[in-house]
């Protein structure tokens, strides 16, 4: 009886810590993001000017931003619906219980995951749909005012503990019908465009057969010693990515893998064996690789001299993002104005939905609105990423990136390098592993390393 008694009280304090959680991280104020009409934003390597006509003009409310007391015309919205367009992933509560675990929620330990998973959407988004899809329904989002933000927050703590304790379920909005939203597009290219875009998007959810949901990324972290509630840092969440993406049995993803740089190097063959999945010359049988480089931009703090280098990745048309963030808090970061970063912030907690029905809401996976953050602010742990279509993408992305590097380095050498020849040739251990043992002993010495100089659990 004793134990019994026991049982129930940890199991009400997991709903109350869980409680307290879904309350913490859904309690955000909004607040505006001022852009300057005088400086170009540069969003994953496409530039949006901002210029204004009339003065008197003020900037719509729904916008999310204010451009300095100027309304803005020519690329406003056109960046609003291209940032909105981008896959935003957070916080879920009340998702089915994560195996070897009681755990019904990610708040408070997961956003390293989401933020790895934000970067691998931009991947797929450029494989299947191109930098130029943008979401029709985009501007359609509208924001909430801090007063209705706040106070849906208490009702929904109020009836996520009143749940929480009773064991019932929250009811679902009522959404459009999928059939309703394709009746708005025009032609069969656009319709195709938005099965992809939903397809994505259901490879995220937060359920056990979703191929990089949350569930499958920590059975992967599983074999790197970590599990669901330990804190994940931004170069083990690439080795976990890279394994969920060779793992991932679906017909779609056979033409796409992922590449992990060694010790902030790129062995260009290495990348090339994993493009190609035959001898022949002809390109058509070339794999796309998603290239993810673990880098520090400094040591304890961001080192200064590295913000050249981070506009310099974000500006170009291979970058999908940087997985960083700011000491206690990762961060997807997607662009910059300034000397400020452009990210989408995982702190957000949202209601589990459930993506394998034919109709799923898609509003909660877009961001309605940019949050800028000073670089200086930034954690100097961050893993840098790139999308190549094929392996003469590759060879052009190589080159460009290397130039790159060596104009913004002001040190002797660049943080990360590419070289040619196989890493084996560099008397480096190959990474090749078989199914029982997902990684090598080398990779799990250089996760070890690396998740100890990480970011701090919050």
């Amino acid at each position: 009886m004793e134990a019994t008694g026991t049982d129930d009280v940890d199991k009400l304090k997991t709903k109350f810590i869980s409680a307290w959680n879904n309350m913490k991280y859904s309690w955000v104020l909004k607040t505006k993001t001022y852009f300057s009409r005088n400086s170009p934003v540069l969003l994953l390597g496409k530039c949006y000017h901002f210029k204004y006509e009339d003065e008197n003009e003020l900037l719509p409310a729904r916008s999310g931003c204010t451009i300095e007391d100027h309304v803005i015309a020519g690329n406003v919205e056109e960046f609003r619906k291209d940032f909105i367009s981008r896959i935003w992933l957070t916080y879920r509560e009340e998702f089915p219980q994560i195996e070897g675990s009681a755990l019904t929620t990610d708040c408070g330990w997961g956003c390293t995951l989401r933020t790895g998973q934000m970067l691998l959407a931009q991947g797929l988004i450029l494989h299947f749909l191109g930098r130029a899809w943008t979401w029709p329904d985009a501007l359609n989002i509208e924001n909430s005012d801090s007063e209705s933000w706040t106070s849906n927050t208490v009702k929904k703590f109020t009836a996520s503990f009143e749940a929480s304790l009773s064991g019932e379920r929250e009811l679902k909005t009522p959404t459009i019908s999928l059939k309703e939203k394709m009746e708005r597009y025009s032609d069969d290219r656009e319709m195709q465009n938005e099965i992809y875009h939903r397809k994505i998007i259901s490879w995220f959810g937060d359920s056990p057969l979703a191929l990089f949901g949350l569930h499958q990324l920590i059975e992967y972290g599983k074999k790197s010693g970590k599990k669901a509630g330990d804190w994940y840092g931004p170069a083990v969440v690439a080795h976990i990515l890279r394994k969920a993406v060779e793992e991932a049995r679906h017909p779609d993803l056979k033409g796409i893998t992922i590449y992990v740089a060694q010790d902030c190097t790129v062995y260009s063959s290495d990348v090339i064996d994993k493009q190609c999945t035959s001898m022949a010359s002809d390109n058509t049988n070339d794999k796309a690789v998603i290239i993810l480089v673990p880098v520090r931009l400094g040591g304890e703090r961001t080192n200064a001299d590295y913000l050249d280098f981070v506009k310099g990745i974000l500006s170009l048309e291979y970058c999908v993002g940087i997985i960083g963030g700011k000491p206690k808090q990762s961060y997807y970061f997607a662009g910059f104005q300034d000397d400020s970063l452009i990210y989408m912030d995982p702190h957000y907690c949202q209601s589990f939905v459930d993506v394998s029905i034919k109709d799923f809401p898609l509003e909660t996976f877009h961001c309605p609105s940019p949050k800028k953050m000073s670089f200086r602010k930034m954690d100097p742990s961050c893993t840098i990423g790139f999308y190549c279509r094929n392996v003469q993408d590759f060879k052009r992305a190589s080159e460009e990136i290397t130039k790159m590097l060596k104009i913004s380095s002001k040190e002797k050498y660049p943080l990360f390098t590419f070289v040619n020849g196989h890493s084996r040739d560099y008397d480096f251990t190959s990474t090749t592993t078989n199914e029982e043992d997902l990684f090598s002993e080398d990779e799990k010495k250089r996760i070890k390393r690396f998740s100890t100089e990480e970011f701090v659990l919050l």
